[in-house]
């Protein structure tokens, strides 16, 4: 079994990264940008972990660590550039597990993480497999591979970039522009209307009908989902 993951930062490039860090450590991730979003989906998806920035709009890391310690055990781990003893001290007087600072390197913030959920006694068993499988898509973040009812299927990086982010967290709906971040490190020249044209592409190679999709759907008026019944 892996570890769920909630990261909470309002930089989405620092987001992403940590997101991309858990999924290749074998965990599954959800990521807000504000303090209570925050709030609203550690009640929701009951994380076993939440990675916290201090300077989140809103409601700032401090205040959710308050209100999550009112009714909750969940362990916390601050993220954020404010160093000085005070923070450091206050953030740990409000329950959080660890705290690290900024600039960091991933490798030692997925060490901290794994620390802290063995400290915690939330430590998953180890997943050597971090394959991500939703709707009959096996998607491997390591081998850069993907399966459609276990036959392969060649992708673009871009292409490869938005299923990675669709089976991580299959049925939430992305919109243009949040899929366009997950591919804007490969082709900054991309505008989103290039993602019309990605989904329409996968679509061609995963669908049995493309013009009738099961699997990548769209959702009028907002974006695409990965619709896990699909299988």
């Amino acid at each position: 079994m892996c570890a769920h993951v909630l990261v909470a930062e309002d930089d989405e490039m620092q987001a992403e990264l940590i997101r991309r860090s858990l999924l290749l450590e074998g965990h599954t991730a959800t990521v807000v940008h504000d303090g209570r979003a925050a709030l609203e989906a550690a009640r929701l998806h009951r994380p076993d972990l939440v990675v916290l920035d201090l300077m989140l709009p809103v409601l700032d890391g401090f205040g959710v660590c308050r209100e999550l310690r009112r009714d909750d055990d969940v362990p916390v781990l601050m993220l954020t550039a404010r160093n000085t003893e005070d923070d450091v001290l206050l953030g740990l007087e409000l329950g959080a597990d660890d705290y690290m600072t900024k600039p960091y390197s991933p490798r030692e913030l997925m060490a901290r993480i794994r620390t802290v959920l063995r400290r915690s006694g939330r430590a998953p068993e180890r997943r050597e497999d971090p394959v991500l499988r939703a709707a009959g898509l096996a998607v491997d973040p390591v081998r850069h591979e993907v399966r459609c009812e276990g036959r392969p299927v060649v992708c673009t990086p871009a292409e490869f970039e938005i299923l990675l982010a669709m089976a991580g967290e299959p049925d939430r709906v992305f919109t243009r522009h949040q899929l366009l971040r997950h591919t804007r490190g490969l082709d900054r020249a991309s505008t989103e209307r290039a993602i019309d044209v990605h989904i329409m592409n996968l679509r061609k190679k995963l669908e049995a009908d493309p013009r009738r999709p099961v699997r990548l759907l769209t959702v009028f008026g907002v974006g695409y989902k990965l619709n896990s019944a699909a299988a």
